[in-house]
């Protein structure tokens, strides 16, 4: 009881900020290291205390108190797990990651090539957890000849062996089998179809490694100290951010780049989350931009073997104050983009809006998108997590609507009853209806209800079945099922071999730009994927 009444006490100076107070603080996590943990729930609520206070810090003096103990962490879980304590709470994807814990989790091609190469005596494939491990058997008989005395004919095959009878006594499993399949005569898009067909678990140990989450941060940054009251969702106004002055941007060197996305694809891959971005970066053009308080984002586009067929990709990480926070997706076309957010839990009581409205501001002022866009997943469709911490709400109090009749509806009964009834929080039940509609936010210079019923499905769809010519990009497809496109002038039609250059050629961000001053274009392609009006 006299530890979880510590912890209550750390755990308020989470929403505690002002001039005053900053020495009690201080002294409580002074002697937080005397502490003992007794189980992983202490330890997982403890962890996440300290970053949260380490990423939001009241002094300098706090965020040395927060290293200090989070450095020392991985001792902590020794001793609790010296103990007999049950280690899989320490694996759930929310707070994975903590130095001294391990982690199991099935990674592509990409990430665990990656993941080897720089980790490779901390990470190899989880045995333990292999539950189909016969799915071996096809992968290694390429690798291994004599395996096909024992594979094709006898039962529980000890593959385990095979691939130790064949390494070299100092490469782990994992190492030797990506060195295999990298001497196999396959395309890159072919070797990570090959691997994928083993989904295989891997076994990640932490140790007290720098890369932990309760180790890594951002080498050199200057601390923002938070001496005043966080900025609320109530303070902050998308209309106002997106009219703010430019932020400044940086193009990383390659060495800078190529340590960022490193650093980038731990932090993801400990979160058991690859995007497609973090998977197939495009190197050459990382960029960074400061966004004030402490917190800056890296973000880029992936290369032109892995672009999409008709929209921009951009992926990025933001950090407060050298902490790792969370991530952000952004799939585009012309001046709408669609925005995958998501704020690592242990931020949520942090700066989360402010956050958000400045990565608008400078994906507007990077890309030229003005018309934002959330998925249906992003609020709770089939996402109980988004259920769970109310992800709607966050939208719509900054001014996101629902597009769907029906969800606009209930949107305005529950406001009402939100008006009228001090402390009402809207169902479960209610969420999960609300969740089956796209929110849009629609920013300076967008046209309302442009872009309402488009959906991007609609359009390859609608390419598909006027028949696809394989000879030609998909891009290109589309303009060929345009008959507008016979009445354009000759500026409109030199601007559309432009589009089609710009998508494989540079950057996205050029792409997304030329096809922004195309106003034909925009109206056939929202004719063609609009979705019908409902009954």
């Amino acid at each position: 009881m006299v530890l979880m009444r510590l912890l209550d006490r750390l755990d308020s100076w989470k929403t505690n900020f002002g001039p005053s107070g900053t020495g009690q603080l201080e002294r409580l996590l002074t002697a937080a290291a005397g502490w003992r943990l007794s189980t992983p729930a202490d330890a997982i609520r403890l962890h996440e205390t300290l970053l949260f206070l380490r990423a939001y810090p009241r002094s300098p003096r706090v965020a040395r108190l927060a290293d200090r103990l989070l450095f020392r962490f991985a001792d902590r879980i020794a001793r609790l797990e010296s103990t007999g304590a049950d280690t899989e709470p320490f694996e759930a994807p929310e707070i994975s990651g903590i130095a001294g814990t391990s982690l199991g989790a099935v990674f592509s091609y990409e990430f665990a090539s990656s993941l080897a190469a720089r980790h490779p005596r901390r990470i190899d494939i989880g045995w333990e957890r292999c539950d189909e491990i016969d799915r071996f058997g096809p992968v290694l008989a390429r690798i291994l000849p004599l395996l096909a005395e024992d594979w094709p004919v006898e039962a529980h095959v000890p593959f385990r062996d095979w691939i130790a009878a064949a390494r070299p006594p100092r490469t782990t499993d994992l190492a030797w089998l990506l060195q295999q399949l990298a001497a196999l005569p396959l395309s890159p898009g072919e070797r990570s179809k090959v691997y994928g067909t083993l989904e295989l678990p891997l076994s990640w140990e932490m140790g007290n490694s720098p890369v932990s989450r309760s180790r890594l941060r951002l080498p050199g940054r200057k601390l923002f100290v938070h001496g005043e009251p966080l900025i609320r969702r109530g303070d902050v106004s998308l209309v106002r951010e997106l009219a703010s002055p430019p932020l400044g941007l940086r193009r990383l060197p390659p060495p800078e780049a190529r340590r960022m996305l490193d650093l980038i694809l731990d932090t993801s891959a400990m979160r058991y989350r690859e995007l497609h971005g973090f998977s197939h970066p495009d190197e050459r053009a990382v960029d960074h931009a400061d966004l004030g308080r402490g917190v800056e984002v890296f973000f880029f586009g992936v290369p032109p073997a892995w672009r999409l067929p008709f929209r921009a990709y951009h992926a990025g990480m933001f950090f407060n104050n050298g902490v790792p926070a969370g991530y952000v997706e952004l799939l585009s076309l012309f001046e709408r983009a669609e925005v995958g957010f998501n704020l690592y839990y242990t931020f949520r009581e942090g700066e989360s809006a402010w956050i958000y409205g400045r990565l608008l501001r400078l994906f507007h002022q990077v890309l030229g998108v003005s018309c934002f866009s959330v998925d249906p997943y992003q609020i709770g469709l089939e996402n109980p997590e988004a259920i769970d911490s109310g992800a709607f709400w966050f939208y719509r109090k900054l001014g996101f609507r629902p597009i769907e009749p029906d969800a606009a509806a209930l949107v305005a009964r529950e406001e009402r009853r939100i008006e009228r009834t001090p402390g009402y929080r809207s169902s479960k039940r209610t969420l999960e209806r609300i969740a089956g509609t796209y929110l849009i936010f629609e920013g300076l210079g967008a046209t309302p209800g442009a872009w309402d019923r488009f959906r991007i499905r609609n359009l390859a769809l609608a390419v598909q079945r006027a028949g696809a010519n394989p000879k030609l990009s998909p891009l290109a497809q589309v303009l060929e099922m345009i008959p507008e496109r016979a009445g354009w002038t000759a500026e409109e039609k030199r601007a559309a071999r432009r589009i089609l250059q710009s998508k494989h050629a540079s950057e996205e961000s050029r792409y997304l730009k030329e096809m922004q001053r195309h106003p034909g274009l925009r109206a056939a392609i929202l004719r063609v994927g609009q979705s019908p009006p409902p009954a």
